[in-house]
């Protein structure tokens, strides 16, 4: 990336459980309706609503189809629908994934290989774990759930938590020094929970899904930059001459980042 997108030393191994936060039980049962919902929910998602682009490094440990890893990736996202995520290591970075809206290219320099203009969340899947959309995934990071989440309803729990649900998804609110935040959200079988939070916003993200083969990843974000620059390069995927084509089969049978 411009200015400083390779950003990281990058290291695969395995990874000890014991690095996760601990997970808080969400609320269960139908709650009391609680009619400030929209404004509760504007005011959580306000930081993060003003993201456009984000750069960060991205600390990756936990398990995905049955491997327990750790990575730092580089990471990149524009709204809307743009994201690349690399693992750099010394001489040539072991992947590269690109997303442009729905489709993604993902190479791998140091073996020559190459799965282009595929789905971009069956490729996510398929190297992390997770299948999430560009917009999805670029509002994880910066804190904001789900994309495009519009709130329909809310309720309110005696824990103080309020639950805001929208139309395929739920966010998480609890109030600190008297303001709104988000702290989970989930939809479709994903779980998002947000810690750590530094200026309003979660440095520490778990994510995980419920599968039959779960996923459950802690990321720690650092040298996070908001709303800078990044050239159209960034979102542009160097293909090595006579790289090899790959399928997302050929993927998933390689386990998560590559393996």
């Amino acid at each position: 990336m411009n200015r400083r997108i390779a950003l990281l030393l990058a290291s695969v191994c395995f990874a000890s459980a014991s690095c996760a936060p601990r997970l808080v039980a969400l609320p269960s049962g139908a709650g009391t309706p609680f009619p400030d919902h929209a404004a509760a929910y504007e005011q959580a998602t306000d930081a993060c609503r003003q993201v456009r682009t984000m750069a960060a490094v991205l600390a990756i440990s936990g398990r995905a189809a049955g491997h327990r890893f750790r990575a730092k990736l580089d990471g990149g996202f524009e709204a809307p629908a743009r994201v690349r995520l690399e693992l750099p290591a010394p001489g040539r970075s072991i992947f590269v994934y690109v997303a442009n809206a729905g489709r993604a290219t993902l190479v791998f320099p140091r073996d020559g290989r190459v799965l282009q203009d595929a789905p971009a969340a069956e490729t996510l899947e398929a190297l992390a774990g997770v299948s999430l959309s560009p917009d999805d995934l670029r509002a994880i990071v910066t804190g904001c759930g789900f994309a495009g989440a519009q709130p329909t309803r809310g309720r309110s729990f005696d824990s103080g938590w309020v639950a805001v649900d929208h139309d395929a998804a739920t966010s998480w609110l609890e109030q600190a020094a008297g303001t709104w935040r988000l702290v989970a959200a989930t939809s479709k079988g994903v779980d998002v929970r947000y810690t750590d939070f530094v200026g309003g916003r979660p440095a520490t993200i778990r994510l995980r899904t419920t599968q039959t083969a779960p996923t459950d990843l802690t990321i720690r974000l650092s040298q996070v930059d908001i709303n800078q620059t990044l050239g159209p390069a960034v979102f542009e995927a160097e293909v090595p001459a006579g790289a090899t084509p790959m399928t997302l089969q050929q993927l998933r049978e390689a386990g998560p980042l590559g393996r």
